[in-house]
């Protein structure tokens, strides 16, 4: 199940988000991205 989060981000950061968002088939959304990009993080932590 998935359940709604708030943060802040930069200015920058938010900027790219949506540059790849809309450039980038590979996300549905911002949220999409973000999920990814921790997901990522979180294997890598693993190591």
């Amino acid at each position: 199940m998935k359940k709604p989060i708030s943060a802040t981000i930069d200015e920058d950061l938010i900027s790219w988000i949506e540059k790849e968002v809309g450039e980038n088939t590979r996300y549905r959304n911002k949220s999409h991205l973000i999920e990814t990009a921790l997901e990522i993080l979180k294997k890598e932590a693993k190591k």
